[in-house]
């Protein structure tokens, strides 16, 4: 029940993280939320309205092409401007800036006495137009105030609209001659996506419209726009009223665009309009809202909208303008965050208990089930009252609640693994353990043949000690023998089979192959009878032990039944090796190796001690004494042994060599041998006993002591 309160716990930690996250709205949140409003237009764009009063004419690149590069003269925009308001346009918006004075002024009307610009401001004051201007870095602030009135309601309704500050704004003439001037600018994140107008502008008290604001209001010769703000005291926009329209906004005063694909016919190329028979197209432009910007790519008014398309500038004002003619906004409230807020604490705490209750897989179906319903509402939302709810972060918040979850659990369970291995480890060992967990089938019966280095370590007078000590502090003095004989064992990758009174089983390269295992064996012997000396120097009562290793093939796997088996090897690898143990005390030598094992390790000391005869064996067995490690092989103390030795070796293998040639040999090596090692003069001892191991000769019965010790393994 604790583990259950602590997981909860957890969970409630990564579900107020999350909500900390998105209460900050950092920059990848607000990137994944209006990406996901983006796919949700793509699906489904706005549909297609009826026949709208709104046109646009294009600076295209054949209008380019056949009048002349831009920026064309302005006497050129004065006839376009005076033949728009001829056909009847209820509106002639420009989505052009005339910062600077036309350059082409005095060169073509050095004769006339008027310039371009006067020319252009004339048509202008006699058409319903309406110029632009545009925020811009570096610009000085609009000089003239908005050309419309504003009334405002609620308190400080301002407080949220964004500020001007420098800005293009159309030559005093031309601003002062036109009947409105909007700002131009589109609402664009970082990525230069177009999703969102502002509607309204502020410049310190002054409020300027946006140009399509503007254009409706001139369109319908309306003199005021009314700025309804929030009347709780928020400081927020709510609407825009223009004339007989009213458009719902966000609290900065702005609307999200919510686009289609626009039909071919609503723009007119501009060079149409200058034709002798302009006057035919009288139907498509009278009571229209003209639009007259440029879609060529060398003029760079080239935007992205929602929908992924790059499209002109001047088309993103006309589907403004289709939203606020139709009455279709994209709608965002302030409760709609916090709906979202209540969305994700709801899907993650349901994802928490189901996790933490029924477990991961379970918790995994729960979490696929609530994104779904998560996307599955958010998606209703937006083609039913078209509100945007945002699904993103509710989903991403259920994979990371999930994930965390999903990694608690495994820590546990990796804790309780770990707690299991340590105390399995004792018996197991470890590399077994790690393959039980990755591959199950081991547990089943059965075994393989493979090449192995088997070990048995024997105490030597086992019975003598077990007589005069007590059980209990013979048991602890198994223990602590044990203990550091498994720890070499262990430390050098060797797996212990079975403790067996006072002697230990073990082999090397079984379940984990190992490449060197046979040197991997010597090397535990060596650490093991370090240990055992580092033991003894404590103990008024020192022991002795005597090994035996053996490299050959051998059956290993589980040996048992169901319910009940080992993992062991069987064959004659592992009966020689426990023969050879027995062997020790004959040879004099606490560890004793075959020909096979010290051939696979030739880098440590050996030291021929001939065949010996082993119960059962139909044939003497060839046995080493391992005598040191690769630094004693190349000391000069055991170079003079080993050729000593040989020499010895040659002696004793010739048959019938005298006595009076063979004692002094022995004796050199004996004295050589306690140079090399402390101890090691035992072999040389216990040679007269041995000489028939040399020659080849049987042994006589009663010096045959390879019977005493041994181990009788199956």
């Amino acid at each position: 029940m604790g583990r259950r309160w602590t997981s909860l716990l957890f969970g409630l930690a990564v579900i107020m993280a999350l909500g900390a996250l998105r209460i900050s709205d950092p920059y990848p949140v607000r990137v994944a939320r209006e990406t996901t409003f983006d796919l949700f237009q793509q699906i489904k764009p706005r549909d297609t309205p009826p026949q709208l009063p709104i046109r646009i004419i294009d600076i295209d690149e054949a209008s380019l092409a056949e009048l002349g590069q831009w920026p064309w003269p302005r006497d050129m925009l004065a006839d376009l401007t005076t033949r728009l308001a001829e056909l009847g346009a209820a509106a002639i918006v420009f989505d052009v800036l005339f910062s600077e004075a036309d350059r082409l002024s005095p060169a073509r009307f050095v004769d006339r006495g008027t310039d371009n610009d006067e020319i252009f401001a004339e048509a202008l004051a006699g058409s319903p137009s309406v110029l632009s201007l545009a925020r811009g870095v570096g610009g000085a602030p609009p000089d003239a105030g908005p050309k419309a009135g504003v009334a405002m309601t609620g308190e400080d309704p301002l407080r949220q609209v964004a500020e001007i500050g420098g800005a293009a704004q159309p030559l005093p003439d031309l601003s002062a001659a036109a009947q409105g001037v909007g700002v131009a600018n589109l609402g664009r994140d970082s990525a230069g996506i177009a999703r969102r107008l502002p509607l309204i502008w502020r410049q310190g008290e002054r409020v300027y419209p946006a140009l399509a604001i503007e254009a409706l209001r001139v369109a319908q010769g309306a003199s005021t726009l009314v700025v309804l703000g929030d009347t709780a005291g928020g400081g927020t926009v709510e609407q825009v009223r223009v004339g007989d329209l009213v458009v719902p906004t966000g609290p900065s005063g702005d609307i999200w665009l919510y686009y289609r694909e626009l039909p071919e016919d609503l723009a007119l190329p501009a060079r149409e309009i200058f034709v002798d028979g302009y006057g035919q197209m009288a139907d498509r432009i009278a009571g229209h809202i003209v639009l007259i910007g440029s879609s060529a790519s060398g003029l760079l008014d080239i935007r992205v909208n929602t929908l992924g398309e790059a499209v002109a500038g001047v088309t993103i004002h006309a589907q403004a303008l289709e939203q606020m003619l139709t009455g279709i906004f994209l709608q965002r409230a302030d409760w709609v965050v916090g709906l979202e807020l209540l969305i994700f604490a709801i899907t993650a705490m349901i994802i928490v208990l189901a996790v933490v209750m029924t477990g991961p897989m379970s918790g995994l179906a729960v979490s696929l089930t609530a994104g779904i319903a998560i996307v599955v509402v958010s998606w209703v939302a937006f083609v039913g009252p078209r509100l945007l709810i945002d699904p993103s972060f509710s989903l991403f918040a259920a994979l990371i609640v999930y994930a965390a979850m999903a990694f608690y659990r495994f820590a546990v369970t990796d804790a309780d693994r770990r707690r299991i291995r340590r105390a399995f480890g004792h018996y197991v060992e470890p590399s077994l353990l790690t393959r039980i967990e990755a591959d199950a089938s081991l547990l089943r019966l059965g075994g393989d043949l493979r090449d192995l280095t088997v070990m048995f370590s024997d105490v030597r007078n086992f019975t003598t000690l077990a007589e005069k000590t007590p059980p209990a502090e013979l048991v602890a003095k198994l223990n602590r023998l044990f203990a550091i004989l498994g720890k070499s064992i262990v430390g050098h990758h060797g797996t212990i089979d079975k403790f067996m009174g006072d002697a230990v089983m073990a082999f090397w390269n079984a379940p984990a192959e190992l490449d060197r295992h046979a040197l991997m064996a010597c090397r535990a012997a060596l650490d093991m009878r370090r240990s055992l000396a580092e033991l003894n120097a404590s103990s008024n009562d020192p022991m002795t032990i005597g090994i035996g290793i053996a490299t050959g093939p051998a059956l290993v796997g589980n040996m048992g039944f169901e319910q009940r088996f080992d993992y062991s090897c069987i064959g004659d690898t592992v009966n020689v090796a426990s023969r050879i143990e027995g062997a020790c005390r004959r040879v004099g030598h606490d560890i004793l190796v075959t020909q096979p094992t010290a051939q696979a390790a030739p880098e440590f000391a050996f030291l021929d001690l001939g065949s010996v005869e082993l119960k059962g064996m139909s044939e003497p067995e060839p046995v080493l004494a391992l005598v040191g490690d690769e630094t004693m092989r190349a000391s000069p103390p055991f170079a003079r042994l080993l050729d000593a030795h040989a020499a010895l070796l040659d002696l004793l293998s010739a048959g019938g060599t005298p006595s009076a040639e063979i004692e002094p040999a022995l004796h050199n090596c004996a004295k050589l041998a306690d140079a090399t090692q402390p101890g090691l003069s035992a072999i040389y001892r216990a040679m007269p006993e041995r000489l028939s191991d040399f020659s080849g000769q049987p042994v006589p019965q009663e010096t045959d002591l390879v019977m005493r010790g041994g181990h009788n393994v199956v």
